[in-house]
């Protein structure tokens, strides 16, 4: 009766074919009116708008020509949209991947950067059909925090020199501290003009969302710059001065040239950017959730960000993942499902065969302003303040992040911020577990001193009970106390009916006080053991006749009122 009443609450393992359907078929099961297709379209002619100068800004910031970022919003962001496990994620070049894409840029060259994206999206298919998209959720939210932040800063440090057109001595450095100086020493080059279009940038961008929350206040304030510098002649850098524009076509599927000792060569940039795509696009799709009450397939999720990072690649386009801004730029502009997404994608690729010759007189000033509002909209500053006031141990967890992040590096700074995450964890949990006399036999709980006979009703039995997750983290604190216990009387019943889990650690501890417990002349009773408990007892060698096990405590005790008085 047990085990049925545990299988009702439990459930049921979904199939492979409901864990990876696309969601753009769900909605299609459902019902897709014309209603849907005009709310579809609207929302993603309106998330293009957004998302068309902010391609092309992360492109650049990236390191890469201006074209690459629409060809991932375009390629990339299509498939995401059409394959992945959400309704509404908006898929293309994301900020986050800004300082990882142009390291990899300046140490392997463009070539590099395309295999490594491309390995980048195997992996994420690795990732989603072994079903460990899952796990990614246990990222701490102070590492999350602290990464944006951490990013943000590194992102706007990349910027100072388009937002002020200095002009630097020689190639400017990729850490911060070393970039800073070098900034500093080229002070004396600040161009007021490019400043001027950057504070046009800038305050538009501010204006219109007080006042007109619902333009597009990034392309129109990209426009009114560039007006700007094109009627007053600004001598200003604009995407054609430094890149020659860009093409009016998207690029031919090519293969970069891959060999083994390349593939070897990118290998840390292609875990770099599937792990930061994964964490990125499931936050993303998590943001999304919270928006719709909707919950999203992160495996199916994680298994179209694959595919699209492959296809992105060979399409000359960088790395592709779920956009939080623009996937909420899609949910608050009425979007029902992925054909949003797609439609995003197919109106990115008509402006850009339509209107490509107008994007040479776009000043990089002005990009540079978008990409300063981003940074200060990726920092968030109300969670990263409640964060340090929490706790300590939040607000190292935090601090070290975000500090790692913007000295070090990205990966070290995750790695390091996890780990910290999980050992406070593991302290939080050690301290949650008690072990208590159970107060119907005796009426005082254990203060972890030797048990007084002199407490018990009945002076030839004592039972304990076990509450909490008994882990290797707890393993040495309720091993003393068992110690102590199973010296004092004839019969001894740990119940452990509130144990939620065991592992090996607590498993052999609880071998050592049941021999223990033997030698002494102890009858030792385990009570309540859920059979998942009971079977990794069993396997530590837990079983009779070292110990009896019971279902209950009153059982146990019915047991030993049959069984023959020990001398």
């Amino acid at each position: 009766m047990d085990q049925v009443r545990q299988a009702a609450h439990q459930p049921a393992r979904p199939t492979f074919a409901e864990m990876f359907t696309p969601k753009l078929v769900t909605v299609w099961r459902e019902g897709y009116t014309f209603d849907h297709l005009k709310a579809d379209l609207l929302a993603g002619l309106t998330v293009a708008i957004v998302a068309l100068p902010l391609s092309m800004a992360i492109a650049i910031a990236s390191g890469v020509t201006p074209e690459r970022g629409l060809y991932t919003a375009i390629i990339g962001g299509f498939i995401i949209s059409a394959l992945g496990g959400s309704r509404f994620q908006i898929g293309g070049p994301a900020g986050a991947f800004i300082v990882l894409v142009a390291a990899t840029v300046a140490r392997v060259g463009v070539d590099g950067l395309l295999l490594a994206t491309m390995m980048a999206g195997v992996f994420l298919l690795a990732i989603g059909f072994l079903r460990l998209g899952t796990y990614i959720k246990f990222i701490p939210y102070p590492v999350t925090v602290g990464f944006t932040a951490g990013i943000a800063i590194i992102i706007f440090s990349g910027e100072i020199v388009d937002l002020f057109g200095l002009k630097l001595a020689g190639k400017e450095p990729g850490p911060l501290v070393p970039k800073l100086i070098a900034i500093g020493q080229a002070a004396g080059t600040v161009n007021f003009q490019a400043m001027l279009v950057a504070a046009i940038t800038i305050g538009t961008i501010v204006l219109l969302r007080w006042w007109r929350p619902k333009w597009p206040a990034m392309l129109v304030a990209i426009g009114l710059a560039s007006l700007v510098a094109a009627l007053l002649s600004l001598p200003v850098e604009t995407i054609g001065t430094r890149y020659g524009g860009i093409p009016s076509s998207l690029a031919f599927p090519s293969l970069p040239p891959v060999s083994l000792d390349r593939m070897i060569e990118v290998l840390p940039d292609a875990i770099a950017f599937a792990l930061l795509g994964a964490i990125e696009s499931l936050l993303s799709a998590v943001v999304a959730d919270g928006m719709t009450g909707r919950r999203h397939r992160s495996n199916c999720e994680l298994v179209a960000q694959g595919f699209a990072n492959i296809a992105s690649g060979l399409s000359g386009g960088v790395c592709a993942t779920g956009t939080i801004a623009r996937t909420a730029t899609n949910v608050r502009a009425g979007a029902h499902g992925p054909v949003a997404g797609m439609v995003h994608s197919a109106v990115l690729l008509a402006l850009m065969l339509v209107a490509a010759p107008l994007a040479s007189y776009i000043p990089l000033a002005a990009l540079a302003g978008v990409l300063a509002v981003v940074c200060w909209n990726m920092i968030e500053k109300q969670a990263f303040a409640t964060l340090l006031r929490a706790s300590r141990g939040d607000a190292l967890v935090l601090l070290a992040t975000f500090l790692i992040v913007i000295f070090r590096d990205l990966t070290e700074g995750i790695v390091v911020g996890f780990a910290l995450g999980s050992i406070l964890f593991i302290d939080r949990m050690s301290k949650s577990v008690a072990v208590e006399a159970d107060l119907a036999q005796d009426d005082v709980a254990d203060r972890g001193q030797a048990y007084d006979s002199s407490e018990a009703t009945d002076a030839s039995t004592v039972v304990y009970r076990i509450s909490g997750a008994f882990f290797f983290g707890a393993a040495s604190t309720v091993g003393a106390v068992l110690d102590r216990i199973a010296d004092q009387r004839k019969n001894f019943i740990l119940d452990c009916s509130a144990v939620p889990l065991f592992d090996s650690t607590a498993a052999n501890v609880i071998e050592g006080a049941a021999h223990k417990a033997r030698r002494a002349g102890v009858h030792f009773i385990i009570s309540g053991a859920s059979p998942q408990i009971r079977r990794t007892l069993v396997n530590q060698g837990v079983k009779p006749p070292l110990v009896t096990y019971a279902a209950s405590v009153e059982e146990a005790r019915a047991h030993l009122a049959r069984a023959p008085a020990k001398s």
